[in-house]
């Protein structure tokens, strides 16, 4: 079966049709993991789907996502990724966390204007030494049949040779097809540069695929719905060299309801691990949810039951703050636990509320000498994170929304100084939801 015959066999979509369908809202699904997955609304795409849903609803099934090890952490785009694998097996499924340690040091195309920066071995290592802390708060790892259990691609992509891999692999795929994909095409389009060795990351990522069905028996592979293109690669390779049964399954790429991109955020991204991004900030980030996004974002970031999420949906004008507030303490419990939770809603209740500091709160620390001359404001708050930048942080005093130890500061030139400390800190906010605590060092 050619690649193109493949992506046709997904959800009745039309062999005309250049783009695949999202996935039907009224598929009768009998395995409890895709019918999971379709209520919470994770799925965008399958490959297959009647077989997929009689394979997981007969037995257990190996799935897998891949995460490239580009910085020490993941970030919040990366949590319903995250979160499938955790559905995956509460159903009662294994998991397969793929640390890319080598296909990062190609670098993954899709969706990026340019190439990434290159990564020495040390580094990638590094970075998923400090990542995997991350998926032991949300899967159950070890030796059972559902356990998960996490894998580095660099300990088979690093032995082949370059000719080995093109013989045994590049066989299977056509350049036609490749230049096809919108992840190429649309760099080509653009007419942005794509190197050779981009060029081979889909034939190693569904490598990838092939070496986790062989020895682990995995059958699944998910992602996003950008990577739909290398996952069928990675289907059809299977199918077509070991003659076994394997799918594909995308989520939707996530943006918020006024279009924003998931996680994108003044500050940058909504890191995961703690001493990026600290509990207090992250707790801030979900309540700060577009009240359309709270009752979407409880299906796919949380273990709240359906019944519970539909009440919180229903709420209207000042109710949904408290929604809101239930997102954040139930999404931060999930990664930093209940006490990070507990203190970060306990420091935003006496911030926003009372009006007074608390230890919890985001600090950002400036040198003793320079708070004595003084820091002009507007570089203070696009430095500590209130402000993308200076002329943001201006706009923002002249309509108000900037206070220092709360009180509305609009001349955004304004020098802060050690005269401005309280209690040994100057507490700057911006609109009524970021508060950061400088501190002189």
């Amino acid at each position: 079966m050619s690649l193109e015959m493949l992506a046709d066999r997904v959800l009745e979509r039309p062999a005309s049709s250049p783009e695949l369908s999202p996935m039907s809202a009224d598929q009768n699904f009998k395995s409890q993991f895709l019918r999971v997955m379709q209520e919470r609304g994770y799925i965008h795409q399958i490959t297959h789907p009647a077989e997929l849903d009689e394979a997981a609803a007969k037995g257990t099934i190996t799935a897998y996502i891949g995460f490239d090890a580009t910085a020490s952490s993941l970030h919040v785009g990366h949590l319903i990724q995250i979160m499938m694998l955790r559905r995956l097996q509460q159903a009662g499924h294994k998991p397969i966390v793929l640390m890319g340690g080598g296909t990062t040091k190609v670098g993954d195309p899709t969706d990026k204007d340019g190439q990434r920066p290159l990564l020495t071995h040390d580094q990638i290592q590094a970075n998923i030494a400090t990542i995997k802390g991350t998926f032991e708060r949300f899967l159950t790892f070890g030796d059972g049949p559902t356990d998960a259990v996490m894998v580095d691609n660099d300990d088979w992509l690093s032995k082949f040779g370059y000719v080995e891999f093109l013989r045994d692999y590049g066989v299977h795929f056509t350049i036609n097809r490749m230049l096809a994909f919108d992840s190429v095409k649309a760099r080509l389009d653009r007419e942005q540069p794509m190197t050779f060795l981009e060029f081979n990351y889909m034939l190693m990522q569904s490598v990838d695929f092939l070496e986790l069905e062989r020895k682990h028996g995995c059958l699944l592979q998910m992602g996003g719905s950008d990577q739909w293109g290398n996952i069928v690669n990675g289907v059809e390779l299977i199918r077509r060299v070991d003659q076994k049964p394997s799918f594909g399954l995308t989520t939707p790429l996530l943006s918020t309801a006024s279009g924003q991109k998931m996680g994108k955020t003044v500050g940058g991204a909504v890191w995961l691990n703690a001493d990026m991004r600290s509990p207090y900030d992250y707790w801030q980030f979900w309540r700060n949810t577009e009240d359309a996004d709270v009752g979407r974002f409880m299906k796919l970031f949380t273990d709240l039951p359906m019944a519970e999420i539909a009440r919180y949906e229903a709420m209207q004008g000042a109710e949904i703050n408290e929604a809101k507030k239930v997102l954040a303490n139930t999404a931060t419990t999930l990664l930093h636990g209940a006490d990070a939770a507990q203190a970060a809603a306990e420091a935003a209740r006496v911030a926003f509320e009372v009006g007074s500091v608390s230890d919890d709160m985001p600090t950002h620390e400036v040198p003793a000498a320079e708070l004595e001359a003084g820091i002009v404001l507007a570089a203070l708050a696009a430095d500590a994170g209130l402000a993308a930048s200076r002329g943001e942080a201006r706009r923002l005093a002249q309509g108000g929304g900037l206070r220092v130890n709360d009180k509305a500061e609009t001349d955004a030139n304004r020098a802060i100084t050690s005269a401005d400390l309280v209690d040994g800190v100057v507490k700057l906010a911006a609109g009524k939801k970021k508060i950061v605590l400088v501190k002189p060092v």
